[in-house]
């Protein structure tokens, strides 16, 4: 990534009100802290000795052609449905709008809807409900429907 990209990173975090934030990219991290009236920015190095590893580890699925994938907008807490007693958004196999809500980020206390940027059929539900997320970790995988 490069200088420019780096400052549009961190303004977006700082915009969505995120304190802190890691961002690892082919071989190199990104750690940013905000706080008080300054903020740190620091470009990490990854250990050589992490390449070998993560090519031991089992390579995620990636998407089809054909798939679409919804993504994090934010840094926060995934949840499926707006409350435990309530069905969840959606579920594998449901019919999806674009801009229909998929569910709910919560970040700072708020709970951000995250809408569908296409249709589709819901594919793969890729995070458990409850788990955090990153800014644009993939969270559903569509089929064209």
């Amino acid at each position: 990534m490069d200088q420019k990209g780096v400052r549009d990173l961190v303004r977006l975090m700082k915009s969505q009100g995120v304190a802190e934030f890691t961002w690892k990219h082919e071989g190199a991290e990104l750690a940013v802290k905000f706080g008080g009236y300054a903020q740190q920015v620091a470009l990490l190095p990854q250990p050589a000795l992490a390449a070998p590893a993560a090519a031991a580890a089992p390579a995620a699925r990636a998407a089809t052609v054909d798939q679409k994938v919804v993504r994090a907008p934010i840094v926060g807490t995934f949840y499926r449905a707006p409350s435990p007693d309530v069905p969840s958004y959606v579920s594998v196999g449901d019919k999806v709008r674009k801009g229909q809500v998929v569910c709910i980020i919560e970040a700072m206390k708020l709970m951000n809807q995250v809408e569908s940027d296409v249709d589709g059929v819901v594919a793969e539900i890729l995070v458990d409900n409850g788990q955090p997320v990153q800014f644009g970790q993939e969270l559903f995988r569509l089929s064209p429907g």
